[in-house]
């Protein structure tokens, strides 16, 4: 196949997007009232390692590009990964029909121009991008020898590692045109411990932009036997009311389900059991989450939303009030209010409200001090369903980790479910000091009371 300008990985960001400006004036040409463009361009690369052998080598590269047209209120999005001449003709022609057959939407549209961002910030998400085949196997190696070196691993399951690099480029009718380019690494363990009924299984793994932050593959192998090894003899207990503790890397989750409860497309809908709190206080105000799309390094940092808005850091709870939504153009259309630049997309999907590095500042006390107190309680490392429903806020999940007795870890605990609602979660929360930027959306260790342990 000959290659086009749109799939040359050695194409500039750039050139990227004035391509994308000449495919959007195609489509003006042939009858479109206004369109916008998107294109990710991605070269990726993941070994698989299990039992002292490579399980799987795989290297991709992959364009997609997505056209939206509109026609007064009606709009269509097609995508392809063909970006021939001929192809993008065929992907213009095609939008435009579908836009014509499509319903009336009133509250779509693109940007206004003078609500596009007139100028892109230039972050650090990207290194060298220094990685081959090689050197992703022997980090997996690594991982799996660390694992099975933690005395009481029966067999890791798998270790993987990943390494990424992605350049986006958007431009609109509008005016807008802007690119980035980003970086990804990934390690992660997965590993089996003891024998017969008496087996767990746990995991551990790092995400970084950089590969300079990544750490070592040894200390994750470590960590994911280590972790395992100390979940055997887990055991039930008996039903009762007591606090938890939440883990950094499930205490996250608390911060998905706001995610969920403020975005503009539930609130629009009426579907959040928090779409009459705006400006009420629903954490205690010793509780600030901050939404902060500009974080060097971070994993969900971006230069400019999905709609060619510029974001903006934000403290989303501010001392424990809730002080705004998570809106795109069409939910903040609907709610009579103004986009806060937080619309995400794909190259086939249409925007949608999501949040970007979102993290819970920490408190003052150690996780230690968080739980000295607590004379019996359930030091949650796992959890597991979905039991949350975004229109109540009733909360119940499956549980795994720890028994506290007098404030200490005892013996691990497994087959509970913790339950409770999270407006009640949200208003008795406290935050440990050991907050760590690992996910994008990131949480100290959180201690929340008088939740509801189910178990025999």
């Amino acid at each position: 196949m000959a290659q086009t300008p749109f799939s040359d990985p050695q194409a500039s960001a750039a050139s990227l997007a004035d391509q994308l400006q000449d495919l959007i004036a195609q489509a003006k040409r042939a009858g479109a009232d206004a369109a916008d463009a998107l294109l990710v361009n991605a070269t990726s690369l993941s070994v698989g390692w299990r039992g002292g052998k490579l399980e799987s080598l795989e290297q991709a590269e992959s364009g997609d590009l997505g056209l939206r047209v509109l026609i007064g209120k009606r709009q269509a999005i097609v995508s392809t990964t063909d970006r021939r001449p001929a192809t993008l003709k065929e992907l213009v022609e095609r939008a435009v029909a579908m836009a014509k057959a499509a319903p009336e939407d009133e509250f779509c549209g693109i940007a206004a121009p003078d609500e596009i961002a007139t100028s892109v910030p230039q972050l650090r998400l990207a290194d060298a991008f220094d990685v081959d085949a090689p050197r992703l196997i022997n980090r997996a190696r690594e991982a799996e020898e660390a694992a099975l070196a933690v005395s009481g691993v029966t067999q890791c399951e798998s270790t993987d590692a990943s390494a990424g690099q992605y350049t986006v480029a958007m431009a609109a009718s509008n005016g807008f045109a802007g690119h980035y380019h980003r970086t990804s690494y990934g390690i992660s363990a997965s590993v089996l411990a003891g024998e017969g009924t008496n087996m767990e299984t746990d995991y551990d793994y790092a995400a970084a932009a950089f590969q300079s932050d990544l750490p070592s593959a040894a200390s994750i192998g470590q960590r994911a036997g280590e972790r395992t090894v100390k979940s055997l003899g887990a055991r039930k207990m008996l039903t009762c009311q007591v606090p938890v503790i939440l883990d950094p890397r499930v205490a996250n989750g608390l911060l998905q389900h706001l995610a969920g409860a403020i975005s503009g497309s539930s609130i629009a809908r009426g579907t959040s059991f928090l779409k009459d709190h705006m400006g009420e206080r629903v954490f205690s105000d010793a509780i600030t989450i901050i939404d902060d799309p500009f974080r060097e390094r971070g994993l969900r940092s971006r230069a400019f939303d999905g709609e060619g808005l510029l974001p903006s850091r934000r403290n989303i709870i501010d001392k424990g009030v809730l002080t705004t939504w998570l809106l795109d153009l069409r939910s903040a259309r609907q709610l009579g209010l103004k986009s806060t630049g937080h619309a995400s997309r794909g190259a086939g999907s249409l925007p949608s409200p999501s949040p970007s590095n979102l993290y819970l500042e920490p408190g003052p006390l150690s996780p230690a001090e968080l739980m000295r107190n607590i004379k019996e309680g359930l030091y949650v490392t796992g959890l597991m369903g979905m039991g949350v429903n975004n229109v109540t806020g009733d909360y119940s999940r499956a549980a795994k980790g720890f028994w506290i007795e007098n404030g200490t870890l005892t013996f691990p605990v497994s087959e509970l479910t913790i339950a409770s609602n999270l407006k009640d979660m949200f208003r008795n929360v406290t935050a440990a000091n050991d907050l760590e930027f690992l996910h994008g959306i990131d949480s100290p260790t959180l201690r929340l009371e008088n939740m509801t342990v189910a178990g025999l």
